[in-house]
């Protein structure tokens, strides 16, 4: 026998438990001359040894990381990929990643050698200004992915653009 409802309180109408926070999974490997996916920045909660080639990454929602993948066959460089994800928080929307378990919001996606290479400088300038890539604003990445796109120069993340995205969280 079904517990009485409250008058007019539909069934579908009940409180859920909220959803527990997921950590993404990423999936690193490295086989000589033909297989490379790795971490350029990102503080991994958990790292586990799967065997000589694979590794997976645990970090934990809201975490921010860069994943570089790059393919190789007999006659070269086969794939360049970079991408700057973040972990979901509950109720926040994911795009499928293939590597990346169960979903990530991707920040930023740069294919292409030229791409790639632009954007691990302006990594490089961000770490030598004494940010860490993790703590960048959201936004930035995503203007970075759309400069990128019109092949317009990059923008350079400056310690003024860091605080303001840092007084922007503090009114949060």
């Amino acid at each position: 026998m079904m517990p009485a409802q409250a008058p007019g309180m539909q069934a579908w109408a009940r409180a859920a438990p909220p959803p527990r926070p997921t950590p993404i999974r990423v999936w690193l490997a490295f086989v000589e001359h033909r297989v490379n996916v790795w971490l350029r920045f990102g503080l991994p909660v958990r790292e586990t040894v799967l065997d000589r080639w694979r590794r997976a990454a645990l970090f934990a929602p809201g975490a921010v990381c860069c994943r570089i993948k790059w393919l190789g066959n007999d006659y070269g460089t086969a794939l360049w990929q970079l991408m700057v994800l973040q972990a979901p928080m509950p109720f926040d929307d994911a795009q499928r990643v293939a590597g990346v378990s169960p979903g990530a919001r991707i920040l930023l996606r740069a294919d292409g050698e030229e791409r790639v290479k632009a954007v691990l400088a302006a990594i490089d300038a961000i770490e030598q200004s004494g940010i860490d890539p993790c703590a960048v604003a959201a936004t930035y990445w995503r203007t970075v992915g759309n400069r990128l796109a019109v092949r317009q120069p990059l923008p350079a993340y400056t310690a003024e653009r860091h605080a303001a995205h840092l007084a922007r969280g503090a009114l949060r």
